[in-house]
């Protein structure tokens, strides 16, 4: 029995400035692993981009791309599949304003377009991009990245009630089937799991947290984390880049 389970966001949380996972850290998760406290991986980012993570900590439990692919010893346990229909009105959509989408499911990823917020977004994420704008057809898509840097209330106005767009970074909108958050894949985990009533905890620091914030027994905070999340925790820890993990995790007895 799973004495506890710890959520961990990746982008400026788990992971540094430099896209890796700290030293202790990873001390850190293989400490809670040997005392039967349960890591999970809870990010905006899809499965095939975090597999030297996984193999990194062990961690074998994924909520990923916001809650659209959840995965627990190498099982799928759920999907969100964005339907063709709607795929296509929206990329028409996106079109019409100008703006590239990145189409993702846990395998890959292609984008419509390239421009210099596309190429600066993946370099940052170092990923190489492809673009083949006729690739979401022949897949499940699970995820889309919508680059633009203004147009929220545009696009949740035209697909109200059928995919929701969260900006996580400046230039892009994380694009999810409506009602899949980092929230609800969490509680697809815990069910599916049979982990429900385990106390949790998370560690986070973005606006796509504050949903997983709001699941858990303990939302944590990085000292880098914005505002709204630092606001919503029960506790701040330091930054991502000062050992805040486990600071956090010792802060509440998780590791000695």
């Amino acid at each position: 029995m799973k004495k506890a389970v710890v959520f961990f966001d990746l982008d400026g949380t788990l992971f540094d400035d430099q896209k890796r996972v700290l030293p202790a850290s990873i001390a850190a998760i293989h400490e809670m692993q040997a005392h039967e406290i349960l890591p999970v991986i809870a990010t905006g980012r899809n499965i095939f981009e975090i597999q030297d993570v996984l193999d990194a900590t062990g961690i074998d439990a994924v909520v990923s791309a916001n809650g659209s692919y959840v995965q627990y010893q190498g099982q799928r346990l759920s999907a969100a599949v964005i339907a063709p229909d709607l795929l296509t009105r929206l990329t028409a959509f996106a079109r019409e304003q100008g703006d590239p989408v990145g189409y993702f499911n846990n395998r890959g990823f292609r984008l419509s377009q390239a421009t210099q917020d596309t190429r600066d977004n993946f370099k940052l994420l170092r990923l190489h991009a492809v673009v083949d704008p006729d690739w979401y057809r022949t897949q499940d898509i699970n995820f889309l990245n919508v680059f633009n840097r203004d147009k929220e209330a545009q696009y949740n106005q035209q697909f109200a009630g059928q995919l929701s767009f969260v900006r996580n970074n400046p230039r892009a909108l994380d694009t999810m089937v409506t009602g899949v958050t980092k929230q609800s894949g969490i509680q697809t985990f815990l069910q599916r799991a049979h982990l429900t009533g385990v106390k949790t905890y998370a560690f986070g620091d973005g606006l796509n947290d504050l949903q997983m914030f709001d699941e858990v027994t303990v939302p944590i905070a990085m000292g880098n984390g914005v505002p709204q999340a630092k606001a919503q925790a029960a506790y701040i820890t330091t930054t991502n880049t000062t050992d805040g993990i486990v600071q956090g995790l010792r802060h509440f007895g998780l590791i000695a």
